[in-house]
């Protein structure tokens, strides 16, 4: 979360000196909410250019401002949120990038103030995703302690002129080293490592190169599987010649010298067992 809190909303009615505003009425039509909403804007910033800075009805105004621009800031988070990050959140930061836009906004330069505040609100959300946000999402409880052992790393390696170890975090923090080692390995989600990068210090290849291959073989996987379930329903004179014959790569004319058997009934043997293999229409031969 951010370190700014929300801004206080406003009464529904703002009065200033004579004139009174209202905030449009969120049940009207979108197209008539945000003409009334530029018109309430423009009234808004006319009576803020006389005020005095500070003061209690400058304050009021301002609030009025950012009350009644808000839902520029839920359009604008609303872009972002694929990013899971809680939306609250966004809403909040986009409002410290209104607030700005707010501040600095010059009504004489005759710029609509959606057009000037967008990029302002915008641009807040995106730094705040680039500096805050998490490649990998940690829970919240985690990430606070983590900006604390942080911190405590600092300060002892500040005192002691060397890098402290995980037992002089945990005793200076009150928490177990198991808690110091998990807050180390989830800082670590804050900056992604690229699969080509090379590895420092064990002189190894990045870890794309050392990523595993698709095999090959795994394609013919099922083929194998059902030709082994075929096989054995073949009888065994016609399972040993096929063995023989794709397993020890014979010729027919081995595999006849080895079974003592002419080599037109090994070849006769070995088309019949092809042709009871193409009935089960499971594979090609």
């Amino acid at each position: 979360m951010p370190a700014s809190t929300a801004p206080q909303v406003p009464p529904q009615n703002v009065q200033t000196d004579e004139i009174q505003t209202e905030t449009p009425d969120p049940a009207a039509p979108a197209r008539t909410r945000g003409a009334d909403t530029r018109a309430l804007t423009q009234v808004l910033f006319g009576r803020l250019k006389d005020l005095e800075p500070g003061t209690t009805e400058h304050h009021r105004v301002r609030t009025a401002l950012i009350e009644a621009n808000l839902p520029l800031v839920r359009y604008a988070a609303a872009r972002f949120r694929s990013r899971n990050e809680p939306m609250e959140d966004v809403v909040q930061v986009g409002t410290i990038g209104l607030i700005n836009a707010i501040d600095r906004f010059d009504p004489e330069r005759g710029v609509q103030f959606p057009t000037f505040a967008m990029p302002t609100v915008v641009g807040e959300i995106k730094r705040y995703f680039r500096d805050n946000v998490r490649t990998v999402h940690v829970p919240r409880r985690l990430h606070e302690l983590w900006v604390q052992v942080t911190g405590a790393t600092e300060d002892l390696t500040t005192a002691h002129g060397r890098s402290p170890t995980t037992g002089e975090i945990a005793e200076r923090l009150r928490i177990s080293e198991d808690e110091v080692l998990a807050c180390i390995e989830a800082g670590r989600s804050y900056h992604a490592t690229s699969l080509e990068a090379a590895q420092e210090g064990d002189g190894l290849p990045g870890l794309l190169d050392r990523l595993g291959y698709e095999d090959p073989a795994l394609a013919g996987v099922e083929h194998r599987d059902l030709v082994r379930h075929l096989l054995v329903q073949l009888p065994e004179r016609e399972q040993r010649i096929l063995l023989l014959r794709y397993y020890n790569n014979l010729t027919q004319s081995q595999i006849s010298a080895e079974l003592g058997v002419s080599q037109m009934h090994v070849s006769r043997l070995l088309a019949r067992s092809f042709a009871r293999l193409r009935s089960a229409n499971r594979i090609e031969a």
